[in-house]
């Protein structure tokens, strides 16, 4: 018998149907010498630490740090009649066919348990992409073998192994640390987690710390030929800030008025440049995430959810949890059909279809760019939006506009620069003129860096030509502080992470790997840290809590470098080619650990703990700030809320009285 594990009861239902085992069974699904059966996740879990001795359920010092040196895992016991089904039918079967998700996490679940039931028959791997009967029938029918992908799961136990022995050290080592100096609380640890939380914490802080800064502009109405436009003054070189602001008002003052005086400006240079740009690839999932927040207000799990939804359920969208935009060349085959069933889908995208090209490549077409999986794109089969939510819809179509985009033109415009000259004052005036909307049809995403200015349409000029000069204002302007995070801008700073990273060769092994955690793991990190109060949620932004910032101010910065997920991603790398050992790997973490924990023991850590005053206005915790006048409380929900306080300046020391030995010569 031939038998098939998968993830979740909805994958093996799909795969059965398509298998026709369509005889109900104890935990399975059964056909004629095949049985398909399904985990619920991970049917197994580390142990816990009093696992490897009762004395460990007391956290304790002198216990840490705590190295397994026989790991062992236990089943979940609200899965454990399921675990049973599968145990069984691996004492039954002659061969195993891995048909859980196309990924490290996946292929640890089914190799987890076939180590953990001791099955040391044949094994196959099923790679699978979308759940549609389509994609099923074609990965069965190129089924790989089980040596293929054994490396993904020696990756992913190195992972699991060494986040265990972090997050239970560390936390073990700083919560113990800082109730030795007065904080009563958990300080959670984690690679990931710290970073993250780390992210938060600093942007919290340039935020409250930031000074505005005033700054002016002279804002200019020309005209030529009967049409108005708008230019601007240019601050000489020298007389700006670095990002070539004026902050004298009295210069911005006498530039209008020289301005207004001479009443014209003579055009003395003009560049125009063609512009044709591509469309965005296909969605993987932290660019979806990041644009459902941008422009939906979903969180990050809820996006996920929803995108998992739409792979499942629906069948409507292929695997959601990739970290990848490009398309593999040998899915051309199926661009006739998925456009089909999508103009068959939705009626109203009629006008759009009038435009598409089915035989354009765009530069999402390249293979040798495609990682384990591939962008996340609409499927072939013929799905009734009226069975999607309201959410599952709007997500739907953001996916299917990116891969709509793929066989429309290219957005053409004019992009043009004008000089202008009023004396020694110089003007600079800019404009747009789309040629081809092209893509921008169904992705009407306007450019947040483009001003209205750097929009306009502008009129024929011609150069030496001399126009009137109507109107010059000053305009005040202050700089503004970096934005809180959204969850969908913190997914992107976690894959952006390299920046951070000063070392070369560590900053490019982040922008392979991709930055920290990983696609499937970047939700639940923030979820967990919302969940656990160390992250609130105010409206769409995040903010660090009390105990994030005491737990950020305690660890030793190296914890809450993203440098050790770079080290990391680098030694996985290695597992996964095949030159380095997961035991090799685990031996340095765990010599790691106990150099931090033997450093840190002995130690008495600084904690702190930030009595915060509440809002006299609203109630919420406030923050300090640095103003024109000094330090200040404010609202957490500034703007919204502007109560404030003032910070009481501590209180003066007694002076000691005079020794006296005072002015004699120290003995």
């Amino acid at each position: 018998m031939r038998l098939f594990i998968c993830e979740k009861p909805s994958q093996a239902k799909d795969i059965a149907r398509v298998l026709q085992a369509t005889r109900r069974g104890d935990g399975c699904w059964r056909g004629e010498a095949l049985c398909v059966t399904w985990c619920i996740g991970h049917l197994l879990e580390a142990a816990p630490p009093d696992a490897y001795g009762a004395h460990l359920k007391r956290w304790a010092l002198e216990d840490l740090p705590i190295l397994p040196t026989q790991w062992r895992l236990v089943v979940k016991p609200s899965v454990a009649a399921q675990f049973k089904v599968i145990e069984q039918l691996l004492q039954a079967c002659d061969e195993v066919v891995i048909a859980t998700d196309a990924d490290r996490e996946g292929e640890m679940i089914g190799r987890e348990l076939l180590e953990r039931c001791g099955y040391a028959g044949p094994v196959l791997r099923l790679w699978l992409s979308a759940l549609d009967e389509r994609s099923i029938r074609q990965a069965l029918a190129n089924l790989r073998s089980g040596a293929a992908t054994l490396s993904l799961y020696h990756c992913a136990l190195a992972r699991s192994r060494a986040d265990w022995l972090v997050g239970i050290n560390l936390s073990r080592l700083f919560t113990l640390l800082g109730r030795r100096a007065g904080f009563d609380g958990v300080l959670p640890v984690g690679r990931v987690q710290t970073p993250t939380l780390r992210l938060v914490v600093e942007r919290d802080r340039t935020i409250a710390g930031f000074v505005s800064t005033p700054f002016w502009t002279v804002e200019v109405q020309l005209q030529a030929a009967g049409e108005r436009f708008r230019a601007r003054w240019q601050v000489p070189a020298g007389a700006g800030d670095e990002h070539g602001r004026c902050l004298d008002l009295a210069a911005a003052q006498r530039a209008c008025r020289s301005l207004l005086d001479r009443g014209q400006a003579q055009v003395h240079a003009i560049e125009v440049e063609q512009v044709r740009e591509g469309p965005p690839l296909p969605f993987d999932l932290g660019t979806l995430q990041e644009v459902c927040s941008a422009k939906l207000g979903l969180g990050a799990q809820e996006t996920l959810s929803i995108a998992q939804a739409l792979y499942e359920t629906h069948k409507a969208t292929t695997y959601p949890r990739s970290d990848c935009g490009y398309l593999p060349e040998n899915m051309l085959g199926d661009v006739p059909g998925v456009l089909r069933a999508l103009s068959v889908a939705d009626p109203a995208l009629a006008q759009v279809f009038t435009q598409i090209d089915p035989t354009l490549r765009s530069r999402a077409w390249n293979s040798d760019k495609v990682s384990a999986h591939h962008g996340i794109i609409p499927t072939a089969a013929r799905i009734d939006l009226g069975r999607l939510s309201e959410h599952e819809r709007a997500v739907y179509g953001l996916i299917r506009a990116r891969y709509l985009a793929q066989f429309l033109p290219a957005h053409a415009y004019l992009k043009t620069g004008v000089e202008l000259h009023s004396a020694e004052l110089v003007l600079l005036a800019r404009g747009k003129q789309v040629q081809v909307r092209g893509w921008r049809a169904v992705i009407d995403e306007a450019d947040q860096s483009e001003s209205v200015e750097q929009g306009q349409v502008l009129p024929t000029l011609a150069e030496g030509s001399v126009l009137p000069l109507l109107d010059a204002t000053v305009k005040a302007h202050q700089s503004q502080p970096p934005k809180a995070f959204t969850e969908g801008t913190l997914v992107k700073a976690m894959k952006t992470i390299a920046n951070q990273v000063a070392d070369p060769h560590l900053k490019q092994t982040l922008k392979d790997s991709l930055g920290i955690g990983t696609e499937a793991t970047r939700a639940a990190i923030i979820q967990g840290l919302l969940e656990h109060g160390y992250l609130v949620k105010r409206q769409r932004h995040l903010a660090a809590s009390p105990a994030a910032r005491t737990l950020i101010d305690a660890v030793p910065p190296e914890v809450a470098d993203p440098l050790l997920t770079a080290l990391w991603e680098q030694a996985l790398n290695r597992i996964e080619h095949g030159q380095l050992s997961v035991e090799a790997f685990l031996a340095k973490q765990a010599a790691w650990l106990s150099q931090l924990v033997h450093s840190h023991a002995q130690r008495q850590l600084t904690v702190p703990v930030v009595k915060e005053p509440l809002c006299p206005v609203c109630r919420s915790v406030m923050h300090p700030r640095i103003g024109r006048s000094g330090r200040f409380w404010s609202c957490s929900r500034y703007p919204e809320c502007k109560g404030s306080k003032p910070i009481a300046p501590p209180k003066a020391k007694a002076k000691p009285k005079a020794s006296r030995t005072q002015g004699k010569r120290a003995p």
